[in-house]
């Protein structure tokens, strides 16, 4: 924290959250850049950024959760990414290809990116169309088992024009030009450094955790458990606004939280996901910062396993759609549980200001605003539909049953106090209508693992029901929209590395899907959105309660931040800079000038963020204001 940031000068390997990882085999090219790691920097330029995980790799293609994207964002950059209203911005592109400019094909079938001709790699070497096109080849070489491939299906070629034109050539007429090497997922890669791991290798790369890019900070080393970085002298503009930045991961909420908002002693702290009257507490009495809301995509979901998660076929795979849940493949059953979740009790109790009570997947962006997918709770309707579906309380034990068997179901989630909390309130509401819940909780890594031998992450699914949150992370939700595809099951074939973990498969779903692929109207494909996400709720295929805020904790010393729920926090951390001492200020005001206050006196608090928008700044009075009054994002 700024205490101890002048003092860190010991230089170990980076280790992230697994085994230490050893020497590199190989070594990076020396750097061209004058400064050395062993510079004592003061703390005020020092740019502390706190996160509940730590970085398990610095190569966002093999990414194991949020913290590697963060992390990673700081160094790599993509050809454009979206802005918090969704627009496309140019980023390592010279412009945005489009009909008018030629760029983007009249069939649909092509579209041409042209980057700006002066980039270079933190480490001296340029960076031309050739590493777009080894970027391509890494993400879709299936030894290679990149995270991010399901973003690349589509694409029959990508090829290097020239130096600095790229060429994409689609399997089919798309909409969706814009998915690849945009956002998140479209991160481009040194081709010099990766060119001998492009295999099963792939996770043995030095540039893995020593990254080379193109953003406005280098990776350095990691020093007292933090990565450091340091400003890239070859980005595209001056970078001079702090001259290290750090990442401590490992970080539980609550510290995170009271370290920028109360103690001062950190700058920024990812997503704080805690109970409404922790965060209460917190804005009441800190000082030093405040909490950004910002309403994107994600929705906290309950997912229900459509296979049976306690027989196994004779390769010894549980959940497999060859046995169909005994108890979950009747809708009955699945319509009463979403009839028995109180959403909006979830919502008033643990998420106060971020959170929405939702009944929807296509939360952001939504043309449908105003005809929303309603949600209700009845209880009564909830406890008809189980006697419908033949289960009773024969016993009058409390715990309905068929044939001598209880409806009992095993709830899963990650360890998290806004989680932990929820499943308490689900199984309180399960048990009021006659179905006896049985909680788990879960080691974060090992829930969200691509382990496809980690029996106990969301892929697998070996229990009955599992909460976690996600969404759409672009614009287009054409590939999220996938995800409930027969073709997309999660199961052994694939070493559970789809993502349709729910196992839910419907013929005219399918059908939808394949159609908003080639569809290239607009309104078309909004239009067939909307049937799909209709037919899920139909289908109770899928449980969604919660519309949940990206809640980043920012220090007041910094300002310039323009937070998108399309890419990660850090995505412009180029504009990120201390705010203007306020000594400066009063300075320049006239000793004639009246004393009393006036519309332009706004105490330091809350002047520090004219930049950032009134609406997205939580304070003591709104956080635990009427849900549907909370912010949004444009």
């Amino acid at each position: 924290m700024q205490s101890r940031m002048a003092s860190l000068v010991a230089l170990v390997v980076i280790a992230g959250c697994q085994q230490p990882v050893a020497s590199p085999p190989t070594t990076i090219n020396e750097s061209p850049h004058s400064d050395s790691v062993e510079e004592v920097v003061d703390a005020p330029d020092v740019l502390t950024l706190i996160y509940s995980r730590s970085p398990v790799t610095l190569n966002p293609h093999l990414a194991t959760g949020f913290q590697d994207f963060e992390a990673a964002r700081i160094v790599y950059e993509p050809l454009a990414s979206y802005g918090p209203d969704g627009d496309l911005t140019p980023i390592l592109a010279a412009e945005l290809p489009s009909q008018e400019n030629g760029d983007v094909s009249e069939d649909g079938l092509s579209v041409t990116w042209r980057l700006q001709e002066t980039l270079r790699w933190s480490d001296g070497e340029p960076l031309t169309a050739e590493d777009v096109v080894f970027t391509y080849k890494f993400i879709t070489n299936d030894t290679v088992a990149a995270v991010t491939a399901q973003y690349y299906k589509d694409i029959k070629l990508v090829e290097a024009v020239d130096d600095h034109t790229v060429k994409i050539t689609f399997t089919q007429p798309t909409s969706s030009w814009q998915t690849p090497f945009t956002g998140l997922n479209g991160l481009i890669l040194p081709e010099h450094l990766f060119k001998d791991f492009n295999n099963r290798k792939a996770r043995e790369a030095p540039a893995n955790f020593q990254p080379v890019g193109t953003g406005p900070y280098r990776y350095l080393t990691e020093a007292n458990g933090r990565l450091l970085f340091a400003p890239n002298e070859l980005y595209r503009q001056p970078v001079k606004n702090f001259k290290r930045v750090e990442i401590l991961g490992d970080v539980p909420a609550y510290v995170a939280a009271r370290d920028v908002l109360r103690e001062g002693t950190a700058d920024f702290a990812h997503n704080i996901q805690l109970e409404s009257a922790a965060l209460i507490d917190l804005v009441q009495t800190g000082e030093a910062g405040g909490l950004v809301l910002t309403f994107g995509s994600q929705v906290e979901r309950i997912m229900l396993n459509f296979a049976d998660p306690n027989r196994e076929t004779e390769a010894k795979e549980r959940a497999n759609i060859e046995f169909p849940h005994p108890i979950l493949q009747d809708l009955r059953v699945r319509q009463a549980i979403d009839y028995g979740i109180d959403r909006q009790t979830i919502v008033e109790q643990l998420y106060g200001d971020l959170g929405i009570p939702t009944s929807q997947l296509l939360v952001a962006p939504n043309p449908f605003a105003d005809e929303p997918i309603d949600f209700k709770y009845d209880v009564d309707t909830a406890k008809a539909l189980l006697e419908k579906a033949g289960w009773v309380d024969s016993d009058g034990d409390g715990i309905r049953d068929r044939n001598n068997q209880p409806l009992t179901l095993v709830f899963q989630t990650s360890i998290g106090t806004i989680r932990q909390a929820t499943q308490s309130l689900v199984q309180e509401q399960l048990a009021e209508i006659g179905i006896n819940v049985l909680i788990e909780r879960v080691r974060t890594e090992d829930f969200f693992s691509a382990d496809p031998d980690q029996t106990k992450s969301i892929n697998h699914f070996y229990a009955d029901m599992q909460e976690y949150a996600i969404g759409n992370d672009i614009p287009d939700p054409t590939i999220y929209m996938g995800w409930w595809t027969c073709d997309n099951i999660a199961s052994l074939e694939n070493n559970w590395q789809k993502p349709n973990n729910s196992r839910y498969c419907d013929p005219e779903y399918d059908e939808l899907w394949e159609s908003v692929r080639k569809e290239q109207d607009p309104d078309k494909r909004n239009d067939l959105f909307r049937q799909m996400e209709r037919k899920l709720a139909k289908d109770v295929a899928v449980l969604p309660i919660v519309h949940r805020a990206l809640s980043n904790a920012v220090s007041y010393r910094i300002t310039g931040y323009n937070f998108t729920p399309w890419d990660a926090s850090t995505w412009d951390i180029a504009n990120w800079q201390l705010v203007e001492p306020i000594e400066e200020e009063t300075e320049a005001i006239s000793e004639d000038a009246p004393t009393e206050a006036t519309p332009d006196d706004v105490p330091a608090e809350k002047s520090k963020h004219s930049d950032t928008k009134d609406s997205n700044q939580v304070t003591e009075e709104s956080i635990d204001s009427d849900p549907s009054e909370t912010p949004s994002d444009e």
